[in-house]
Protein backbone atom coordinates (compact mmCIF):
# COMPACT_ATOMS: atom_id res chain seq x y z
CA UNK A 1 0.00 0.00 0.00
CA UNK A 2 3.02 2.23 0.43
CA UNK A 3 2.76 2.84 -3.36
CA UNK A 4 -0.93 2.49 -4.40
CA UNK A 5 -3.79 2.57 -1.56
CA UNK A 6 -6.47 -0.26 -2.75
CA UNK A 7 -9.36 -1.46 -0.93
CA UNK A 8 -11.99 -4.20 -2.18
CA UNK A 9 -16.02 -3.59 -0.92
CA UNK A 10 -18.05 -6.49 -0.67
CA UNK A 11 -21.76 -5.20 -1.42
CA UNK A 12 -23.15 -1.66 -3.96
CA UNK A 13 -26.09 -0.82 -1.54
CA UNK A 14 -26.76 2.41 -0.07
CA UNK A 15 -23.30 2.30 2.09
CA UNK A 16 -21.23 0.27 -0.14
CA UNK A 17 -21.79 2.70 -2.72
CA UNK A 18 -20.95 5.60 -0.21
CA UNK A 19 -17.92 4.46 1.19
CA UNK A 20 -16.84 3.49 -2.20
CA UNK A 21 -17.15 7.62 -2.85
CA UNK A 22 -14.98 8.68 0.55
CA UNK A 23 -12.16 6.80 -0.25
CA UNK A 24 -12.42 7.54 -3.66
CA UNK A 25 -11.75 11.04 -2.50
CA UNK A 26 -8.74 9.96 -0.58
CA UNK A 27 -7.04 8.73 -3.57
CA UNK A 28 -7.89 4.85 -2.94
CA UNK A 29 -8.65 2.42 -5.79
CA UNK A 30 -11.76 0.81 -5.02
CA UNK A 31 -13.00 -2.25 -6.46
CA UNK A 32 -16.74 -3.09 -5.65
CA UNK A 33 -18.56 -6.11 -5.98
CA UNK A 34 -22.30 -6.86 -6.18
CA UNK A 35 -23.94 -9.79 -6.29
CA UNK A 36 -26.94 -8.38 -8.06
CA UNK A 37 -26.97 -7.45 -11.49
CA UNK A 38 -26.58 -3.36 -12.40
CA UNK A 39 -29.70 -2.13 -11.15
CA UNK A 40 -29.06 0.83 -13.73
CA UNK A 41 -29.96 -1.03 -16.30
CA UNK A 42 -31.69 -4.08 -14.74
CA UNK A 43 -33.83 -1.67 -12.85
CA UNK A 44 -34.56 -1.71 -9.05
CA UNK A 45 -37.10 -4.84 -7.81
CA UNK A 46 -40.34 -3.08 -5.85
CA UNK A 47 -42.62 -5.21 -3.82
CA UNK A 48 -40.57 -5.49 -0.82
CA UNK A 49 -38.69 -1.95 -0.02
CA UNK A 50 -39.48 0.35 2.97
CA UNK A 51 -38.89 3.65 1.78
CA UNK A 52 -36.29 5.83 3.79
CA UNK A 53 -36.16 8.52 6.16
CA UNK A 54 -33.14 10.43 5.58
CA UNK A 55 -32.05 12.28 8.42
CA UNK A 56 -28.84 15.07 9.91
CA UNK A 57 -26.30 11.74 10.51
CA UNK A 58 -27.00 10.89 6.81
CA UNK A 59 -27.12 14.42 5.08
CA UNK A 60 -23.57 14.67 6.92
CA UNK A 61 -21.86 11.90 5.45
CA UNK A 62 -23.05 12.84 1.73
CA UNK A 63 -22.51 16.40 2.37
CA UNK A 64 -18.69 15.28 3.50
CA UNK A 65 -18.46 13.15 -0.08
CA UNK A 66 -19.50 16.24 -1.66
CA UNK A 67 -22.73 14.76 -3.49
CA UNK A 68 -25.29 16.86 -1.02
CA UNK A 69 -27.01 18.66 -3.90
CA UNK A 70 -27.41 15.45 -6.28
CA UNK A 71 -28.65 13.41 -3.41
CA UNK A 72 -30.96 16.74 -2.66
CA UNK A 73 -32.73 16.12 -5.97
CA UNK A 74 -34.15 12.81 -4.80
CA UNK A 75 -34.77 13.66 -1.56
CA UNK A 76 -38.77 14.87 0.14
CA UNK A 77 -39.03 17.42 3.51
CA UNK A 78 -41.16 15.78 5.69
CA UNK A 79 -41.19 18.06 8.32
CA UNK A 80 -43.50 15.96 10.88
CA UNK A 81 -45.82 13.11 10.90
CA UNK A 82 -49.98 12.67 10.04
CA UNK A 83 -51.84 10.50 12.00
CA UNK A 84 -55.00 9.09 10.30
CA UNK A 85 -57.65 8.43 12.84
CA UNK A 86 -60.45 5.68 12.64
CA UNK A 87 -62.61 7.95 11.64
CA UNK A 88 -60.57 9.62 9.13
CA UNK A 89 -59.60 12.63 11.06
CA UNK A 90 -56.04 14.31 10.79
CA UNK A 91 -53.51 15.05 13.64
CA UNK A 92 -50.21 16.59 12.45
CA UNK A 93 -46.94 16.13 14.86
CA UNK A 94 -43.67 18.66 13.87
CA UNK A 95 -40.63 16.34 14.35
CA UNK A 96 -38.55 19.39 15.45
CA UNK A 97 -38.21 22.74 15.18
CA UNK A 98 -39.62 25.32 12.23
CA UNK A 99 -37.00 24.13 9.31
CA UNK A 100 -36.09 20.65 10.41
CA UNK A 101 -37.55 18.13 8.92
CA UNK A 102 -36.53 14.21 7.59
CA UNK A 103 -36.81 13.37 3.82
CA UNK A 104 -38.08 10.65 2.22
CA UNK A 105 -35.65 8.79 -0.25
CA UNK A 106 -36.57 5.80 -2.35
CA UNK A 107 -33.73 3.03 -1.46
CA UNK A 108 -33.88 2.03 -5.11
CA UNK A 109 -33.72 5.69 -6.71
CA UNK A 110 -30.89 6.30 -3.55
CA UNK A 111 -29.16 3.40 -4.61
CA UNK A 112 -28.69 3.96 -8.17
CA UNK A 113 -28.14 7.49 -7.84
CA UNK A 114 -24.72 6.44 -5.02
CA UNK A 115 -23.55 4.30 -7.95
CA UNK A 116 -23.89 6.54 -10.96
CA UNK A 117 -22.04 9.18 -8.83
CA UNK A 118 -19.19 6.57 -7.77
CA UNK A 119 -18.96 5.34 -10.90
CA UNK A 120 -17.99 8.44 -12.27
CA UNK A 121 -14.97 8.52 -10.38
CA UNK A 122 -12.38 7.09 -11.97
CA UNK A 123 -10.40 5.19 -9.42
CA UNK A 124 -13.75 3.38 -8.69
CA UNK A 125 -14.96 -0.13 -10.63
CA UNK A 126 -17.99 -2.18 -10.01
CA UNK A 127 -18.08 -5.68 -11.06
CA UNK A 128 -22.16 -6.65 -10.62
CA UNK A 129 -23.12 -10.50 -10.70
CA UNK A 130 -20.45 -11.15 -8.11
CA UNK A 131 -21.45 -13.70 -5.42
CA UNK A 132 -19.63 -13.63 -2.48
CA UNK A 133 -18.78 -17.03 -1.49
CA UNK A 134 -16.83 -15.78 1.67
CA UNK A 135 -13.82 -14.46 3.04
CA UNK A 136 -9.92 -16.33 3.19
CA UNK A 137 -9.25 -14.31 6.31
CA UNK A 138 -5.68 -15.24 6.85
CA UNK A 139 -4.91 -14.63 2.89
CA UNK A 140 -6.67 -11.34 3.01
CA UNK A 141 -8.77 -13.05 0.07
CA UNK A 142 -12.65 -12.35 -1.10
CA UNK A 143 -14.26 -15.68 -2.88
CA UNK A 144 -16.30 -14.74 -6.02
CA UNK A 145 -18.57 -16.42 -8.46
CA UNK A 146 -19.70 -14.73 -11.36
CA UNK A 147 -23.84 -15.71 -10.88
CA UNK A 148 -24.35 -15.78 -14.85
CA UNK A 149 -21.36 -18.02 -16.02
CA UNK A 150 -20.64 -20.11 -12.36
CA UNK A 151 -17.01 -19.48 -12.62
CA UNK A 152 -15.19 -18.67 -9.47
CA UNK A 153 -12.41 -16.50 -8.63
CA UNK A 154 -10.26 -14.99 -5.74
CA UNK A 155 -9.04 -11.01 -5.02
CA UNK A 156 -6.44 -10.12 -2.51
CA UNK A 157 -6.52 -6.79 -1.05
CA UNK A 158 -4.86 -5.39 2.40
CA UNK A 159 -8.25 -4.01 2.98
CA UNK A 160 -11.58 -5.49 2.49
CA UNK A 161 -14.76 -3.81 3.46
CA UNK A 162 -17.73 -6.10 4.22
CA UNK A 163 -20.84 -3.78 3.70
CA UNK A 164 -23.19 -6.99 1.81
CA UNK A 165 -26.14 -6.12 4.02
CA UNK A 166 -28.11 -8.41 6.75
CA UNK A 167 -26.72 -11.44 5.69
CA UNK A 168 -23.35 -10.72 4.80
CA UNK A 169 -21.11 -13.85 3.69
CA UNK A 170 -18.11 -11.59 4.67
CA UNK A 171 -19.42 -11.56 8.31
CA UNK A 172 -20.21 -15.38 7.91
CA UNK A 173 -16.81 -15.48 7.79
CA UNK A 174 -16.09 -13.94 10.55
CA UNK A 175 -18.42 -15.85 12.50
CA UNK A 176 -16.26 -18.98 12.36
CA UNK A 177 -13.53 -17.42 14.24
CA UNK A 178 -13.22 -18.52 18.15
CA UNK A 179 -15.14 -15.51 20.42
CA UNK A 180 -16.97 -14.06 17.46
CA UNK A 181 -19.97 -12.83 19.07
CA UNK A 182 -23.20 -13.01 17.14
CA UNK A 183 -27.27 -12.61 17.47
CA UNK A 184 -29.71 -11.98 15.40
CA UNK A 185 -33.34 -11.62 16.67
CA UNK A 186 -36.79 -11.15 14.45
CA UNK A 187 -39.67 -9.44 15.82
CA UNK A 188 -42.99 -11.53 15.32
CA UNK A 189 -44.20 -8.94 12.48
CA UNK A 190 -43.61 -8.56 9.00
CA UNK A 191 -44.43 -5.72 6.37
CA UNK A 192 -45.70 -5.85 3.10
CA UNK A 193 -45.18 -2.94 0.63
CA UNK A 194 -48.09 -1.12 -0.91
CA UNK A 195 -48.46 2.07 -3.26
CA UNK A 196 -50.94 5.19 -3.11
CA UNK A 197 -50.10 6.42 -6.75
CA UNK A 198 -50.28 9.77 -8.34
CA UNK A 199 -52.73 11.66 -9.50
CA UNK A 200 -53.36 11.59 -13.64
CA UNK A 201 -51.48 14.97 -13.85
CA UNK A 202 -48.47 13.37 -11.61
CA UNK A 203 -49.05 15.51 -8.66
CA UNK A 204 -49.44 13.26 -5.22
CA UNK A 205 -53.02 12.46 -3.79
CA UNK A 206 -51.42 13.26 -0.11
CA UNK A 207 -49.54 15.90 1.66
CA UNK A 208 -45.94 15.11 1.09
CA UNK A 209 -44.79 17.58 3.91
CA UNK A 210 -45.37 15.03 6.63
CA UNK A 211 -44.70 10.94 7.24
CA UNK A 212 -48.01 9.78 7.03
CA UNK A 213 -49.08 7.01 9.53
CA UNK A 214 -52.19 5.16 10.19
CA UNK A 215 -51.71 3.45 14.52
CA UNK A 216 -53.86 0.71 15.31
CA UNK A 217 -52.85 -0.26 17.91
CA UNK A 218 -51.12 -3.63 17.35
CA UNK A 219 -50.82 -2.56 13.84
CA UNK A 220 -50.42 0.32 11.72
CA UNK A 221 -49.73 1.58 8.03
CA UNK A 222 -47.06 4.48 6.56
CA UNK A 223 -46.89 6.48 3.57
CA UNK A 224 -44.00 8.51 2.35
CA UNK A 225 -43.70 10.29 -0.61
CA UNK A 226 -41.71 9.77 -3.87
CA UNK A 227 -40.59 12.33 -6.47
CA UNK A 228 -42.56 10.67 -8.99
CA UNK A 229 -46.17 11.63 -7.10
CA UNK A 230 -46.57 8.41 -5.52
CA UNK A 231 -46.51 7.26 -1.66
CA UNK A 232 -44.69 3.74 -1.06
CA UNK A 233 -46.73 2.58 1.58
CA UNK A 234 -45.87 0.17 4.38
CA UNK A 235 -47.96 -2.80 6.10
CA UNK A 236 -46.95 -3.38 9.39
CA UNK A 237 -48.75 -6.60 11.31
CA UNK A 238 -48.53 -9.51 12.90
CA UNK A 239 -47.49 -12.63 11.64
CA UNK A 240 -49.77 -15.01 13.28
CA UNK A 241 -52.81 -14.08 15.45
CA UNK A 242 -56.21 -12.80 15.43
CA UNK A 243 -55.70 -10.12 13.24
CA UNK A 244 -52.69 -10.95 10.83
CA UNK A 245 -50.81 -11.91 7.73
CA UNK A 246 -52.21 -15.80 8.83
CA UNK A 247 -55.66 -14.27 8.62
CA UNK A 248 -55.59 -12.27 5.41
CA UNK A 249 -55.47 -14.93 3.01
CA UNK A 250 -58.58 -14.44 0.86
CA UNK A 251 -59.61 -11.71 -1.21
CA UNK A 252 -62.78 -10.57 1.09
CA UNK A 253 -60.39 -11.01 4.02
CA UNK A 254 -58.13 -8.34 3.00
CA UNK A 255 -60.64 -6.28 1.43
CA UNK A 256 -62.75 -6.19 5.01
CA UNK A 257 -59.58 -5.69 6.98
CA UNK A 258 -59.01 -2.31 4.87
CA UNK A 259 -62.62 -1.19 4.88
CA UNK A 260 -62.71 -1.67 8.46
CA UNK A 261 -59.29 -0.34 9.61
CA UNK A 262 -58.02 2.08 6.86
CA UNK A 263 -61.06 3.43 5.06
CA UNK A 264 -59.60 6.73 3.84
CA UNK A 265 -56.76 4.74 1.85
CA UNK A 266 -58.85 2.59 -0.06
CA UNK A 267 -60.01 5.40 -2.59
CA UNK A 268 -56.33 6.21 -2.85
CA UNK A 269 -55.06 2.69 -3.66
CA UNK A 270 -57.09 1.38 -6.06
CA UNK A 271 -54.49 -1.60 -6.33
CA UNK A 272 -54.31 -2.28 -3.11
CA UNK A 273 -56.05 -5.95 -3.10
CA UNK A 274 -53.61 -6.64 -5.80
CA UNK A 275 -51.00 -5.41 -4.53
CA UNK A 276 -51.24 -7.37 -1.30
CA UNK A 277 -51.70 -10.68 -2.90
CA UNK A 278 -48.70 -9.93 -5.38
CA UNK A 279 -46.18 -8.62 -2.74
CA UNK A 280 -44.11 -10.92 -0.48
CA UNK A 281 -44.49 -10.69 3.00
CA UNK A 282 -41.30 -9.95 4.77
CA UNK A 283 -39.54 -10.30 8.16
CA UNK A 284 -37.78 -7.87 9.94
CA UNK A 285 -34.79 -8.74 12.54
CA UNK A 286 -31.85 -7.14 14.25
CA UNK A 287 -28.50 -7.99 14.21
CA UNK A 288 -25.60 -7.68 16.53
CA UNK A 289 -21.94 -9.03 16.52
CA UNK A 290 -18.53 -8.11 17.78
CA UNK A 291 -16.01 -7.97 16.84
CA UNK A 292 -16.58 -6.23 13.67
CA UNK A 293 -13.11 -6.72 12.02
CA UNK A 294 -10.40 -8.88 11.40
CA UNK A 295 -7.49 -7.70 12.15
CA UNK A 296 -6.88 -4.78 10.59
CA UNK A 297 -7.67 -6.50 7.06
CA UNK A 298 -11.37 -7.06 6.74
CA UNK A 299 -13.96 -4.71 8.74
CA UNK A 300 -17.84 -4.79 8.67
CA UNK A 301 -19.80 -1.53 8.64
CA UNK A 302 -23.41 -0.59 7.94
CA UNK A 303 -26.30 -3.29 8.10
CA UNK A 304 -23.42 -6.81 7.90
CA UNK A 305 -22.22 -5.53 11.24
CA UNK A 306 -25.56 -4.19 12.65
CA UNK A 307 -28.47 -4.50 10.91
CA UNK A 308 -32.25 -2.83 12.91
CA UNK A 309 -35.80 -2.87 12.24
CA UNK A 310 -36.99 0.55 10.62
CA UNK A 311 -38.90 2.34 13.05
CA UNK A 312 -36.32 5.46 13.83
CA UNK A 313 -35.51 5.46 9.61
CA UNK A 314 -31.83 5.00 10.91
CA UNK A 315 -30.50 1.98 9.30
CA UNK A 316 -29.00 3.95 6.40
CA UNK A 317 -28.48 6.60 8.73
CA UNK A 318 -26.21 4.85 11.57
CA UNK A 319 -24.69 3.30 7.99
CA UNK A 320 -24.00 6.47 6.85
CA UNK A 321 -22.59 7.71 10.28
CA UNK A 322 -20.35 4.64 9.63
CA UNK A 323 -18.71 6.41 6.83
CA UNK A 324 -18.09 9.97 8.30
CA UNK A 325 -16.80 8.20 11.80
CA UNK A 326 -14.41 6.15 9.88
CA UNK A 327 -13.58 8.93 7.79
CA UNK A 328 -12.56 11.21 10.57
CA UNK A 329 -10.63 8.41 12.04
CA UNK A 330 -8.60 8.55 9.24
CA UNK A 331 -7.63 12.41 9.56
CA UNK A 332 -6.91 11.43 13.28
CA UNK A 333 -4.24 8.60 12.58
CA UNK A 334 -3.26 9.59 9.52
CA UNK A 335 -4.70 6.30 7.29
CA UNK A 336 -2.95 3.94 9.92
CA UNK A 337 -5.39 1.31 9.61
CA UNK A 338 -5.00 -0.83 12.84
CA UNK A 339 -5.44 2.12 15.23
CA UNK A 340 -8.57 3.37 12.64
CA UNK A 341 -9.89 0.28 13.18
CA UNK A 342 -9.18 -0.71 16.71
CA UNK A 343 -11.09 2.83 18.20
CA UNK A 344 -13.83 2.34 15.81
CA UNK A 345 -14.86 -1.50 16.84
CA UNK A 346 -14.11 -0.28 20.63
CA UNK A 347 -16.82 2.73 20.68
CA UNK A 348 -19.26 1.97 17.61
CA UNK A 349 -20.90 -1.39 18.72
CA UNK A 350 -22.08 0.38 21.47
CA UNK A 351 -24.19 2.99 19.79
CA UNK A 352 -25.32 0.52 17.13
CA UNK A 353 -26.56 -1.38 19.86
CA UNK A 354 -28.05 1.28 21.14
CA UNK A 355 -30.29 2.34 18.08
CA UNK A 356 -31.10 -1.16 17.58
CA UNK A 357 -32.74 -0.90 20.72
CA UNK A 358 -34.42 3.12 20.26
CA UNK A 359 -35.98 1.60 17.39
CA UNK A 360 -37.39 -1.45 18.89
CA UNK A 361 -39.18 1.03 21.34
CA UNK A 362 -39.93 3.27 18.56
CA UNK A 363 -42.24 0.87 17.29
CA UNK A 364 -44.32 1.03 20.15
CA UNK A 365 -44.75 4.48 20.05
CA UNK A 366 -45.66 4.73 16.33
CA UNK A 367 -47.86 1.79 16.39
CA UNK A 368 -49.66 2.73 19.76
CA UNK A 369 -49.17 5.87 21.30
CA UNK A 370 -48.89 8.51 18.57
CA UNK A 371 -52.91 7.94 18.91
CA UNK A 372 -52.90 8.72 22.84
CA UNK A 373 -54.17 11.67 24.03
CA UNK A 374 -51.42 12.03 26.94
CA UNK A 375 -48.89 11.10 24.67
CA UNK A 376 -49.66 13.75 22.10
CA UNK A 377 -49.54 16.38 24.96
CA UNK A 378 -46.09 15.46 26.00
CA UNK A 379 -45.07 16.20 22.53
CA UNK A 380 -46.26 19.98 23.01
CA UNK A 381 -44.99 19.92 26.14
CA UNK A 382 -41.99 18.61 24.99
CA UNK A 383 -41.85 20.98 21.91
CA UNK A 384 -42.69 23.87 24.11
CA UNK A 385 -39.51 22.61 26.57
CA UNK A 386 -36.89 22.32 23.56
CA UNK A 387 -37.45 25.91 22.14
CA UNK A 388 -37.74 27.51 25.75
CA UNK A 389 -34.89 25.87 27.21
CA UNK A 390 -33.26 24.80 24.06
CA UNK A 391 -29.32 24.68 26.16
CA UNK A 392 -31.01 22.60 28.98
CA UNK A 393 -33.51 20.16 26.87
CA UNK A 394 -34.01 18.02 23.92
CA UNK A 395 -35.85 15.30 23.33
CA UNK A 396 -34.94 11.94 22.13
CA UNK A 397 -36.21 12.28 18.79
CA UNK A 398 -34.25 15.50 17.82
CA UNK A 399 -31.47 13.71 19.29
CA UNK A 400 -31.37 10.71 17.48
CA UNK A 401 -32.81 12.71 14.03
CA UNK A 402 -31.44 15.53 14.11
CA UNK A 403 -28.00 16.06 15.87
CA UNK A 404 -24.83 13.88 16.27
CA UNK A 405 -25.00 13.01 20.09
CA UNK A 406 -24.21 9.24 20.06
CA UNK A 407 -26.44 6.92 20.19
CA UNK A 408 -25.66 5.32 23.32
CA UNK A 409 -26.81 9.24 25.05
CA UNK A 410 -29.90 9.40 23.18
CA UNK A 411 -31.10 5.98 25.02
CA UNK A 412 -29.36 6.62 28.25
CA UNK A 413 -32.04 9.79 28.16
CA UNK A 414 -34.96 7.46 27.10
CA UNK A 415 -35.80 6.60 30.97
CA UNK A 416 -35.24 10.46 32.09
CA UNK A 417 -37.06 11.86 29.93
CA UNK A 418 -40.09 9.39 31.09
CA UNK A 419 -39.92 10.37 34.47
CA UNK A 420 -40.16 13.82 33.69
CA UNK A 421 -43.40 13.05 31.33
CA UNK A 422 -44.89 10.91 34.32
CA UNK A 423 -44.05 14.27 36.10
CA UNK A 424 -46.00 16.53 33.76
CA UNK A 425 -48.69 14.26 34.24
CA UNK A 426 -49.42 15.45 37.70
CA UNK A 427 -49.67 18.97 37.20
CA UNK A 428 -53.39 19.97 37.12
CA UNK A 429 -55.14 21.15 34.09
CA UNK A 430 -52.43 20.71 32.12
CA UNK A 431 -53.96 20.31 28.80
CA UNK A 432 -54.79 24.15 29.62
CA UNK A 433 -51.62 24.90 31.21
CA UNK A 434 -48.94 23.21 29.15
CA UNK A 435 -47.02 26.36 28.54
CA UNK A 436 -47.52 27.90 32.41
CA UNK A 437 -44.92 28.57 35.46
CA UNK A 438 -46.09 24.77 36.76
CA UNK A 439 -44.67 23.26 33.89
CA UNK A 440 -41.02 25.01 34.31
CA UNK A 441 -41.38 24.20 37.94
CA UNK A 442 -41.50 21.00 36.98
CA UNK A 443 -38.84 21.19 34.67
CA UNK A 444 -36.23 22.87 36.75
CA UNK A 445 -36.83 20.07 39.81
CA UNK A 446 -36.27 17.53 37.14
CA UNK A 447 -33.29 19.15 35.68
CA UNK A 448 -31.76 19.08 39.32
CA UNK A 449 -32.50 15.46 39.79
Amino acid sequence: MANEKKAVIVGAGLVGALWSVFLAKRGYTVDVYERRSDFRQAGYIGGRSINLALSERGWKAVEIAGIREKIEQVAIPMPGRMMHGLDSSLTYQPYGHEGQAIYSVSRGGLNIELVKIADEMENVRFHFNQACLGVDLENNTARFQDTRTGAEHAIESDLIFGTDGAFSPVRQSLQKLPRFNYSQQYIDYGYKELCIPANADGSHQMDTGALHIWPRGQFMLIALPNVDGSFTCTLFLAFDGEISFETLKKDEQVTAFFEKYFPDVIPLMPTFLEDFKQNPTSALHTVRCNPWHYRSKVLLIGDAAHAIVPFFGQGMNCGFEDCTILDSLMDKYEEHWPSIIEEFNANRPEDANAIADLALLNFIEMRDKVADPKFLLWKKVEKHLAEKFPNEFQSVYSMVSFSHVPYSQALAAVAQQEDLFHRMLQIKDLESNWTGPEVERVFREWLAG
